[in-house]
């Protein structure tokens, strides 16, 4: 539970106030219940005239009666003064009046005691998202480049909605529940010691049963979510497999959870059958401190007190099942971030001399080197490419400027200044990409366009447009700039989503452009529409672009060849080409 408590420590508490009011109204909740219970005894002792005795009015101060003694005398008391000057029939209807009165109030305090729960649990809830939210944007790519997309997506949808259903929806059980059964215990105690002696023997053997169950529960709970992870991580092949598994896993988690109110409601009803055979013989055989209306009142209490007892096991069946859940959640909320900025870091403003590869290493969780002993220098206005196989480590190069991934050996710098002294926002300000993959969202496509930039009006973005080559196909558009693209841009041909993607480039204005293969996978009549707006987005701003087809940067300042990890050659593309080297291979290898 030391788990359970901390998460509560730490998102319940910005709500404390909403706390107090809840226990301040359950306490009020539950000392009207006892008293409105508490006008059984004279009610019944009217109905069945069992009380004949006279009694007096004794002070609340005299020292020879016990308070108990007192309270019950002159409680008694004024029943018999008020049946002696009303009648009795008067007296058990005010009696009657008073239940009524008091079961009012009692309920109004039990639902205000439930209603301010409610900015609790749901608050608690959003921080959790909001959390998460920002510690996933935070996160560098190598997080998710171990980790699975659909475990992610689990863990931000399934796991968090687990925590809302399991742990916050019983916040209101844990503060109610115990303020119950303490009040109503302790007027177990005032009512008969020896009874609620005998009742507490029997108290351990049920909560041992119930914890066993629990016990059981947050380890099936925790199977359940990794394989709903596995689930939304599967191929096809795999689906239905994996959605049986699911199946079983979760169809015996609900049996043992909806196993705890009958399982409660059998061991009550036990303790009942005990504590109800063993008061009735002390009443029967004369052995008893108190009288039948008296211990009518005790079963009703002790009945009383079961209720919040369930509520509570209810409780402990689903904390483990949301706690499993929150273990999957610290995973991605505790997870170390290894791009962060330094204590004091600089602002950029803008790019005016210079990036520098300075003898730069990088390895992936210490394995092989993808980079050994990188140099380079790439001035400012000027076009570098960089081309090689497959697994040459371009697009690892490229990734460190903005500080995608850090070092491991070396420095990257800007105008002289090592990138890890930089503020992350500042930096990558400096920078607009354009992927072999755009990134486009869900949504219109002036928003997609306009994206990552504040204030973009209209002609701002279809000036974008136009110089990407983009306009006339949005203009083609029922809706036109204001044409949703569906997932990931999915409505929209490839090379009508890469000229959006340029569009924003183009928008967002950056001096400094890195191209990751940006028409590596478009057809011929495509291809030419993009390099057209990649030709004008390139003038008069620093490039580096990685190059699949080779064809596309014959006319770059300087085109590096990179051959596992390292530098191979280096020059202008007529240059390259006398080499007789790597780059002439390439070349001949895409001309067949």
């Amino acid at each position: 539970m030391k788990a359970f408590w901390r998460v509560l420590g730490k998102y319940v508490t910005p709500y404390r106030h909403y706390l107090a009011g809840s226990v301040v109204l359950n306490i009020l909740s539950a000392i009207l219940n006892i008293f409105s219970f508490s006008l059984i005894i004279p009610m019944l002792q009217i109905l069945f005239k069992m009380n004949t005795a006279e009694y007096s009015f004794i002070p609340w101060d005299a020292a020879e009666y016990g308070f108990k003694e007192i309270l019950i005398n002159n409680a008694y008391y004024g029943v018999t003064v008020l049946i002696a000057s009303k009648g009795a029939g008067i007296t058990l209807l005010l009696l009657c009046l008073a239940l009524g009165i008091m079961t009012f109030f009692k309920t109004a305090c039990y639902f205000g005691s439930s209603a301010v729960m409610v900015p609790i649990r749901t608050g608690v809830v959003r921080d959790m998202r909001r959390e998460m939210y920002r510690k996933i944007l935070s996160l560098p790519l190598g997080f998710f480049s171990q980790e699975r997309k659909g475990d992610i997506i689990a863990r931000m949808s399934g796991d968090i909605n687990e925590v809302e259903n399991s742990i916050m929806s019983t916040l209101d059980m844990i503060i109610k529940d115990p303020i119950l059964i303490l009040f109503y215990f302790g007027t177990l105690i005032f009512t008969s010691w020896e009874l609620t002696l005998f009742t507490i023997m029997v108290v351990p053997v049920l909560a041992w049963a119930m914890g066993a169950v629990g016990r059981q529960l947050k380890k099936r709970s925790l199977e359940a979510q990794n394989l709903w992870s596995d689930l939304m991580s599967q191929v096809e092949e795999r689906f239905n497999g994996i959605t049986d598994a699911v199946r079983r896993k979760t169809a015996r988690v609900s049996t043992r959870q909806v196993l705890a109110h009958p399982m409660s409601e059998f061991l009550g009803t036990i303790m009942i059958m005990i504590v109800l055979w063993f008061g009735g013989t002390l009443i029967l055989s004369d052995k008893a401190s108190f009288d039948a209306p008296t211990f009518l009142f005790y079963m009703v209490m002790l009945y009383s007190v079961i209720n919040p007892f369930k509520e509570f096991s209810k409780a402990t069946y689903s904390i483990p099942k949301g706690m499993a859940s929150m273990e999957r959640i610290d995973k991605i909320l505790n997870a170390e971030n290894s791009i962060a900025e330094c204590s004091s870091p600089a602002e950029i403003r803008e790019f005016t001399d210079k990036i520098e590869f300075d003898n730069v290493s990088f390895t992936y969780d210490g394995g092989r080197k993808v980079l050994d002993n990188v140099s380079l220098t790439v001035a400012k206005g000027k076009t570098v490419a960089i081309v090689g196989e497959s697994g040459a480590g371009k697009t690892t190069l490229v990734d460190l400027i903005p500080r995608f991934y850090d070092v491991t050996g070396g420095s990257v710098k800007i105008d002289g200044q090592d990138i890890r002294n930089l503020s992350l926002h500042s930096l990558r300000s400096l920078m607009g990409n354009v992927n072999q993959e755009p990134i486009l969202f869900n949504d219109t496509i002036f928003n997609n366009i306009a994206f990552g930039v504040e204030n973009a009006t209209m002609e701002d973005v279809v000036a974008a447009a136009r110089i990407a080559n983009a306009h006339d196909f949005i203009m083609e558009k029922e809706e036109g700039y204001q044409t949703n693209i569906g997932d990931r841009g999915m409505k929209l041909s490839g090379g009508q989503r890469q000229r959006l993607s340029i569009a924003r480039a183009i928008l967002k204005n950056p001096p400094v452009l890195i191209l990751d293969e940006a028409t590596a996978s478009l057809d011929t009549e495509s291809e030419r529409l993009v390099q057209e707006a990649l030709d004008r987005l390139m003038k008069s701003r620093t490039t580096i672009a990685i190059a699949h087809r080779l064809s596309t940067i014959k006319n770059s300042d300087e085109i590096i060849v990179m051959h596992e990890g390292r530098i191979v050659e280096r020059g202008r593309h007529e240059e390259l080409l006398a080499l007789n080297g790597y780059y002439k291979k390439l070349t001949d290898m895409q001309s067949l």
